[in-house]
């Protein structure tokens, strides 16, 4: 299996780096990862695709070996993001994971010369009855007091994503654990950055989200062959999501994957199950025997 990574980057439109990591052989395939990530937390699964695809994996903007997310940062700065990716490697396949798939999802829409096929894996577009515009103020506002751990809490609780014994605590219970956890992840090292590093990314997945709430019906014209993912153990909201694209999107198919939540794709050592994930996009991105 050709599993050695390599790194590289490339300038966006408008002049930012973006950094990835490379591995595998074979067609193209952009990788996209999701909130409090980086590319790194999605290298099981490009390993376990490595010998059908060369996989890359960019750090989104604001993070990793990235540049900043910039003043004018939403939904179009990542499609044109993402777009210079496929052009600089000639992938013609994503995946995109949680915010990644929203952002997949609307570079299908804008960039359709640019992508053959795409996977997308539990886009959270169910979050219409939430707040978002209240909870960036709030967020932004801990983040300027240096409350880190109050701004996780603030993103995890809208996004609905907590376990279910969490979510039942008390918000201060919540903040306090989650304090815990950071200090926790303060002492040890790893490839990966801390959660109090990459927790001010989390405004940027937030405005993704906003700004893609809506009907869904906007992804009528897509018309890209797409693969939707899932997990059956996944929050009802996510699911939903997915069975909705599902008869929207012209040329989708759905499969939900037993057991399996929304980290599913991440590294094995984040409790991820990459090898089954990795079972269906290539069961999808591969012509049939």
């Amino acid at each position: 299996m050709a599993t050695t990574s390599t790194t590289g980057t490339i300038t966006a439109t408008d002049g930012t780096t973006i950094s990835y990591r490379e591995v595998g052989q074979g067609p193209g395939l952009v990788i996209v990862h999701g909130a409090m990530q980086t590319g790194h937390s999605q290298i099981d699964l490009a390993r376990a695709l490595s010998t059908e695809f060369t996989c890359y994996l960019p750090d989104r903007r604001g993070r990793g070996g990235s540049g900043p997310a910039g003043a004018a940062y939403g939904i179009e700065r990542e499609v044109e993001d993402l777009d210079a990716v496929l052009r600089a490697t000639g992938a013609r396949y994503a995946v995109g994971v949680s915010a990644g798939a929203i952002i997949t999802l609307h570079t299908a829409l804008a960039r359709p010369d640019a992508l053959s096929k795409v996977v997308l894996f539990e886009p959270p577009l169910g979050l219409g009855d939430v707040d978002l515009g209240g909870t960036l103020e709030r967020f932004d506002r801990e983040i300027a007091a240096g409350r880190t751990a109050a701004a996780l809490v603030t993103g995890m609780r809208a996004a609905r994503l907590a376990p279910p014994l969490f979510a039942a605590l008390p918000r201060p219970v919540q903040e306090w654990l989650t304090g815990l956890m950071l200090k926790s992840q303060d002492k040890g090292g790893g490839e990966e950055p801390t959660f109090r590093e990459l927790a001010p990314t989390q405004r940027q997945d937030i405005t993704v989200v906003a700004e893609a709430t809506g009907d869904l019906a906007r992804y009528r014209p897509v018309e890209v062959e797409t693969l939707l993912l899932g997990g059956t153990k996944s929050r009802p909201y996510l699911r939903a999501a997915l069975a909705g694209l599902e008869g929207v999107l012209p040329h989708a198919r759905r499969v939900e994957l037993a057991g399996l939540d929304h980290g599913a794709t991440q590294n094995a050592a984040q409790r991820g199950r990459p090898e089954r994930v990795a079972a269906e996009i290539r069961r999808f991105l591969l012509p049939a025997a």
